[in-house]
């Protein structure tokens, strides 16, 4: 289970920058172009496609096994931060929610 180990981890990392991706979509405390688009780009874009393949893994491993062998901090915090992704998406992006 290293692959699933690596792969969480990874995905913690990408779970913290789209915290951070987020922090500055509200307030711009930043002011670096270079710094807050590698934020940007990893925060959503990777966060995008590895915070649900991760929890997608999860779910189908402890469907097999029982058993993940990774902390349940870790496991924790990444269902988090995909909560936090899935309420960026459809939430903030909503066309709704910028009308005056």
């Amino acid at each position: 289970m290293r692959w699933l180990l690596f792969l969480s981890r990874l995905a913690f990392i990408c779970g913290i920058f789209t915290a951070l991706s987020l922090s500055l979509q509200l307030k711009d405390w930043l002011h670096d172009d270079t710094t807050v688009s590698t934020i940007v780009t990893i925060g959503y874009f990777m966060g995008m496609v590895l915070l649900p393949l991760t929890v997608l893994c999860y779910g189908l491993v402890y469907l097999v096994k029982h058993k993940l062998g990774v902390p349940r901090w870790l496991v924790i915090a990444n269902i988090l931060f995909f909560l936090l992704l899935i309420f960026i998406f459809f939430y903030l992006n909503d066309p709704y929610y910028h009308q005056k």
